[in-house]
């Protein structure tokens, strides 16, 4: 299978392990990005059998308002049961890197007040160690020179993403070359630099639950202790 063939394969697990779970009271978070899209399009295949979603960015609002599906705001929803979303990168304790859209934010809050975080993602995203993948952050704009110098504090590379904005008025800085060995410390040193509203690191909240489209199918992985 190509690419877009796994990433449709992992959208569909993601549907059917949904699935028999949800309620005309079900309301379920969806991320950003390609692999999300595929598992938004799928979603509204069965349109009629939960309530609505909250997104994690305004792209995500839009596609799934295309499909007639009813997008709530998180403060009128939470908690949810599921929230499903594609990743940069992933290691064996589900532990991830995203943001590579620019949604990381967003998608973190949503992470946090969801029970169970499903990551859809193809084999080329699993790792041992995390980092060959440019860490996001996302930075307040008159913070982005002294977040940078505080980055190469830390031994990471940063570069300004530019002609990019979020979707809460903020800029990217991408990381390269940051040791993310120990992903949870890594976070925590990463939110605790003024300026910085979030990074890309899911590590203090990983996957629950990472379905890993490979060339053999789509594998199964769930969180160590979950």
């Amino acid at each position: 299978m190509n690419q877009d063939e796994l990433k449709q394969a992992v959208a569909q697990a993601a549907l059917d392990y949904i699935k028999p779970h949800l309620d005309q009271d079900s309301i379920i978070g969806v991320g950003t990005g390609s692999t999300a899209n595929c598992f938004i399009d799928l979603l509204a295949t069965i349109r009629n059998d939960f309530d609505g979603a909250v997104a994690s960015s305004d792209a995500t609002a839009e596609r799934l308002k295309s499909h007639g599906i009813p997008v709530y705001d998180l403060n009128s929803a939470a908690p949810l049961e599921f929230y499903v979303d594609g990743a940069d990168e992933a290691n064996e304790r589900l532990e991830l890197i995203k943001g590579g859209g620019g949604a990381l934010t967003r998608e973190k809050i949503v992470a946090e007040v969801s029970k169970t975080f499903i990551c859809i993602a193809d084999e080329s995203k699993k790792v041992d160690i995390l980092g060959a993948f440019p860490l996001p952050v996302e930075v307040l704009p008159m913070a982005r020179s002294h977040v940078g110098r505080e980055i190469v504090k830390l031994g990471g590379d940063p570069v300004y993403r530019e002609g990019f904005t979020t979707d809460n008025g903020n800029v990217i800085l991408d990381i390269y070359n940051l040791d993310i060995s120990r992903p949870i410390q890594m976070e925590e040193k990463l939110n605790n630099i003024v300026g910085i509203v979030t990074n890309g690191l899911f590590a203090r909240r990983p996957a629950d639950l990472l379905l890993l489209g490979t060339s053999e199918g789509v594998q199964s992985i769930p969180r160590k202790g979950v």
